[in-house]
């Protein structure tokens, strides 16, 4: 079967992530896609680049090859239940919805269906996305095809689904954890003499530069520190204080928190 046409239902803020990254990566055309939201206006802008967007859920799923599903936890239940007998068994289902397992998406959906979830990241938008994958009766093929989509829109990796809470704080919330790294790193240059444009310029610049050092070089952070900190140096000195601070304590503790928050509610 060709997987040409997705439905993306639920047109928030990582659906629509999701449907840019589609189209800039060139993986999808615009014809192809179809998304939906209750208020259709606010995707004006994917619309406007062919994208078929409708508050029609039971049509776009109908009509879809591949049905990602990007609801809000609260009610992907109630509305997927809704829509049941839109849904074929030969579609692939693709949830990003946090805390709902792939075994009650089945059951939503119809028993023996190709369900996959994923955790993408909204760096999606940008064909950036760390993006884990876990799914149940996919064949091989099938695998490939969804590995193959969201590397398209940055790295896949496939994981056990009991790790996929663990993968949503680590790589979603992730994004919003190295974005507050950055900010304050900001402040800091702003104290000691840059203007905010140039600050943030060299930021996040810095940043996107430590991440890839890691990517390519294969290596841990540690070997990469140890290169830029000399004796009695200024680095070192930054470091130490800012561990004597509980920088990365309260990085963990974040961590942690976020994981205990999805878990225990």
């Amino acid at each position: 079967m060709s997987y040409q046409k997705i439905a993306i239902i639920g047109g928030g803020n990582l659906g629509t992530a999701i449907a840019q990254g589609l189209l800039k990566s060139g993986f999808s055309q615009p014809a192809d896609i179809t998304i939906t939201k209750r208020n259709t206006a606010t995707l004006a802008g994917l619309q406007a680049q062919g994208v078929q967007v409708t508050s029609d859920n039971a049509a776009a799923i109908a009509g879809a090859d591949v049905v990602l599903v990007a609801l809000k936890p609260y009610n992907v239940r109630e509305i997927l239940a809704a829509f049941k007998a839109s849904f074929n068994p030969r579609q692939l289902i693709i949830s990003v919805v946090t805390g709902v397992f792939i075994d009650e998406l089945e059951a939503i959906v119809g028993v023996g269906s190709h369900v996959f979830r994923a955790m993408p990241n909204t760096a999606i938008a940008i064909q950036e996305s760390m993006t884990c994958i876990c799914q149940k009766n996919a064949s091989p093929a099938q695998v490939e095809w969804v590995t193959s989509l969201f590397n398209t829109v940055g790295v896949a990796v496939s994981i056990d689904e009991k790790l996929m809470d663990a993968a949503t704080v680590l790589g979603a919330c992730g994004i919003a954890y190295a974005l507050r790294f950055i900010r304050a790193n900001i402040q800091g240059g702003i104290e000691i003499g840059f203007d905010v444009r140039t600050a943030n310029l060299i930021a996040a610049q810095t940043a996107k530069g430590a991440a890839e050092l890691i990517i390519r070089n294969n290596s841990h952070p540690e070997a990469e520190i140890d290169k830029v900190t000399t004796p009695k140096g200024c680095t070192i000195a930054g470091l130490n204080e800012m561990e004597h601070q509980g920088f990365s304590s309260s990085l963990i503790k974040g961590i942690t928190a976020s994981y205990d928050k999805i878990v225990k509610g």
